[in-house]
């Protein structure tokens, strides 16, 4: 990065092109688009491998906290889509535990103008939660609120050089939510529609067009929500070293 882009306060972990735009209009794949305040965005795709990646450049060019922003999965019944959690732990699959930073929890309760639940665990995981059983299974045995695929490896990074992080998630499938495979199957790292691939699922599951409106609203429900907390907490996401 060049001294112009560097890193002075949060480097933020993003994994879908439509949760990066609720932060910024125009975000390039795979690399670091600096935000104001001395604050940059790394939109790295799904997954716990690409948001390690991510974090670690973002690490490595300077950050001085981390966070992860976007949506997530509810367990926990009592989330509905658009429900902004900010949890006190991230979980991951393997029995790992990371703390959240309480002071930066705090002051995002404070600044957000909407609810935001501050509490409980977030569990990361490699493979998503399609299915109403899966998210039940999950939440039996971890226990958590809600489920991504990248906090956890952030939240490693973050833990490994010392440095503040949070997770920042806006509900999207609630918990009694099924997220067709064949619909899940038709989008690339990033979310965008891969055109043949939707085209091809509903050919051969029609009845998916079914869930488009439900699974359409949900997102803009955790869409409206992230591009609220955006403008309420600032490019560093309430972060102040």
């Amino acid at each position: 990065m060049s001294d112009a882009h560097a890193i002075r306060t949060t480097g933020i972990v993003v994994a879908l092109a439509s949760e990066a735009r609720t932060l910024i209009p125009h975000v390039a794949l795979d690399r670091v688009t600096p935000l104001a305040d001395g604050a940059v965005l790394r939109l790295s795709g799904m997954g716990l491998p690409a948001a390690q990646r991510a974090a670690q450049e973002l690490v490595d060019a300077g950050a001085k906290a981390l966070a992860v922003f976007g949506v997530a999965g509810a367990l926990d019944s009592s989330l509905s889509s658009g429900t902004l959690i900010c949890p006190e732990y991230v979980l991951d699959e393997n029995g790992g535990r990371y703390a959240t930073d309480a002071s930066w929890r705090s002051s995002l309760q404070q600044s957000l103008p909407t609810t935001l639940r501050a509490s409980g665990s977030l569990l990361s995981v490699r493979d998503p939660l399609l299915t109403v059983t899966e998210k039940a299974d999950a939440r039996r045995r971890f226990g958590a609120l809600a489920v991504d695929m990248e906090s956890a490896a952030v939240a490693a990074i973050a833990q490994r050089h010392s440095l503040p992080f949070i997770s920042l998630r806006a509900i999207v499938d609630e918990a009694s939510d099924t997220v067709p495979t064949a619909l899940n199957n038709a989008v690339d790292a990033w979310g965008r529609p891969r055109t043949f691939g939707l085209i091809t699922a509903l050919c051969r599951h029609p009845s998916v067009l079914g869930d488009l409106p439900r699974l359409y609203s949900r997102m803009q429900r955790a869409t409206h929500a992230l591009r609220a907390a955006a403008q309420a907490t600032g490019p560093t996401l309430g972060w102040h070293p």
